[in-house]
């Protein structure tokens, strides 16, 4: 159980180090007239995807959740595909990649890396971790919970945020 703290706790760091990255972002996006949409979710999704992190843990531990290597190993192979992926959205947006949604205006979509096969990559990622990273220790009341709950976050407010956004932004330029 020791490894998959520490499993947790690099995917904690790696979320820090993607909010500096994010920052650093906001203020580009912000300095070339990025206007921000949606603030609204945005709680909802930190407090999400930091309860993600907390109850596979918790998960783990208090339920005493086994190691199966047959399912733990394809689901560390696909934590770690989801990294990556998530890496890659972010070096193809570069300065236009954020956790929160900015959007400059008469900028064009970015059609390189993932984003030249799908609309929302990003999004892929955060699904296929939210999935993986309990599943590694069989933590699949946190695996179904943390599915369900982002499928609403994401369905129901980013992805149209994001949309609605884009489109304006479009149309301005």
């Amino acid at each position: 159980m020791v490894w998959y703290v520490a499993l947790v706790a690099a995917t904690a760091l790696e979320r820090l180090a993607e909010l500096v990255v994010s920052t650093r972002n906001a203020r580009w996006a912000f300095a070339r007239g990025g206007v921000e949409h949606g603030r609204g979710h945005y709680p909802a999704m930190v407090a999400l995807h930091t309860g993600l992190l907390v109850a596979c843990v918790a998960e783990a531990w208090l339920a005493d959740r086994p190691f199966l290597p047959w399912l733990g190993w394809p689901m560390l192979v696909v934590v770690l595909a989801s990294q990556a992926l998530r890496w890659w959205c972010v070096r193809s947006l570069g300065p236009r990649w954020n956790t929160r949604v900015v959007v400059v205006p008469g900028l064009p979509l970015v059609v390189r890396g993932p984003y030249a096969r799908w609309r929302h990559p990003n999004y892929v990622a955060v699904v296929l971790e939210g999935v993986a990273l309990p599943l590694v220790h069989t933590c699949w009341i946190t695996a179904t919970a943390f599915t369900v709950l982002n499928a609403i976050l994401l369905l129901g407010f980013r992805v149209p945020v994001e949309e609605r956004a884009l489109a304006a932004a479009r149309v301005r330029a």
